[in-house]
This record gives C-alpha cells, sequence and structure tokens, in this order.
C-alpha cells in the first residue's frame, strides 16, 4: 500500500438533465469540470486525485490532468442517485488501492468556485483541530434566507419555514443575521466521516456534525445554463482566464 494520507475524489455523471453535459462545458476555455480538479491537484497536501464517472469523455478529460480513475457504477449515475452514494462507493474503491486515509476531500465536477488555497486551508484547520469533523466552504447568500423561502401550495404562496420561528421579521434580507449557504464548492472531512453516514446530518451528511466554515463569497456548484454568469465574475476575480490561472498547473 502507498501512503496516501489526503485523499481527493471529484465525482461527474453524464446524465445531467438541468444543464446538459455541464461537466464538459468550456468557461474560459477549459471544461467546466478542471475546475476542482485543477484545485485538488495543485493542493500542497492532497496525495492522489481520483475522478468517478460513468462517462468515458469525462474520465479521459481527468487523466489528461492527471487524476486516478473510478469507474462509477450504473446504479450510482442516475438522476435518482445520491452524490453521498457515489463519495462514499469512491472513497471505499480508493481505500482498497491506498490504505488508510486520513483526510478525504470530496469534491463536485461543477464545483469550479475553489482554490488549493481553499482546500489546503481546510486540511490546516483539521490537522490542527482534532475535535473536528470536516471543514467545508461557505457564503454569504442574505437574500436567500429562509424567511424569504416560500412554497407552492393549492395555487398559493405560502411560507416554506413557519414564521414563527423567525424574530423582528422584515423585508430587510439581513434583518435575520447574515445566512450562509454550504456553497458545495469545498468539503475537507475526516475518513470517518465516510465510513457510515448515520453520524452525519442531512443533506450533507459525508460532513458529520462539528464543522469549520471555509469562508468565501459566491461559491456556487453550476446546476443552469444561467449560473455561468457568476461562475464568470468569480473566475475573473479569482484571476482566471483563458490563458492562466492565478497557479501554476502541475
Amino acid at each position: 500500500m502507498s501512503k496516501t494520507r489526503v485523499a481527493a475524489l471529484i465525482i461527474g455523471r453524464a446524465g445531467s438533465t438541468g444543464f446538459k453535459n455541464k461537466n464538459l462545458h468550456h468557461v474560459k476555455g477549459r471544461p467546466l469540470m478542471h475546475y476542482s480538479l485543477m484545485a485538488a491537484l495543485n493542493s500542497k497536501y492532497i496525495d492522489k486525485v481520483y475522478f468517478s464517472s460513468d462517462s468515458n469523455e469525462m474520465k479521459q478529460e481527468a487523466q489528461k490532468l492527471g487524476a486516478y480513475l473510478i469507474d462509477r457504477p450504473d446504479e450510482l449515475a442516475t438522476k435518482a442517485a445520491l452524490a453521498e452514494d457515489a463519495f462514499q462507493h469512491g472513497y471505499f474503491e480508493i481505500k482498497k488501492k491506498e490504505g488508510e486515509i486520513e483526510i478525504f476531500v470530496p469534491l463536485f465536477a461543477n464545483g469550479a468556485t475553489i482554490t488549493p488555497g481553499i482546500l489546503d486551508e481546510g486540511i490546516e484547520f483539521l490537522r490542527q483541530n482534532p475535535s473536528y469533523d470536516s471543514a467545508v466552504t461557505v457564503s454569504e447568500y442574505n437574500m436567500f434566507s429562509p424567511l424569504r423561502a416560500k412554497k407552492l401550495e393549492d395555487g398559493l404562496v405560502k411560507p416554506f419555514v413557519p414564521l414563527d420561528q423567525f424574530e423582528d421579521a422584515t423585508c430587510d434580507r439581513s434583518s435575520q443575521g447574515d445566512c450562509y449557504f454550504v456553497d458545495c464548492s469545498g468539503f475537507v472531512v475526516r475518513s470517518v466521516c465516510m465510513e457510515g453516514f448515520d453520524y452525519g446530518e442531512p443533506p450533507f451528511r459525508w460532513i458529520g456534525k462539528k464543522v469549520h466554515p471555509l469562508m468565501q463569497w459566491g461559491g456556487i456548484d453550476v446546476d443552469f445554463e444561467w449560473q455561468l454568469g457568476q461562475l464568470n465574475f468569480w473566475l475573473d476575480k479569482h484571476g482566471f482566464s483563458e490563458e492562466s490561472t492565478p497557479y501554476d498547473i502541475k
């Protein structure tokens, strides 16, 4: 067995529906899936980077960058399949190859708002703080506060969350304080979190319970074509262009 202490796994399936072939869509001259791969491959601490997919084209792209491949089973590549199951499958496949893993970095192929520095910050934090289960990227989105969330019921717009749970509710987007979302760009977790999900909490059961925030802004996982404007803005502000990245590509 090799001495892989930190392993990353990027997952991406072929059958995306909201934005067809999104992971292969070119953004600033490179496929969307390259961004999470490049971040993991250029981390100071990640020893091996794996890519799990049912798509031969995506696997070829990942292999070109230097990632190792995992075949994603058909039953884990459907629209109904859960990401957590694909992550766990990949984790155990990597464990077979590499032995015990200290820290695991599960990433999405469409989670492009990520850099090596953010991942390294998370790895450093977990090593310095053994009581924490994980470190994950979060972005402030006060305009999407639960206070403003609605559902459609019987042809009416109704509160998604009971309004009696809020104090001093007003139309001010910040009336309930800052609202942070796990933006699905970066996850850094202890291996114990991947061994069984009963310990974790939905919807991201693979991050455990005691979670450290890795603060950023504008983080998203791209599920629809209209999100590309936000992604391009984020990439511009972080020094990406068609010709270069803010770090040297290995």
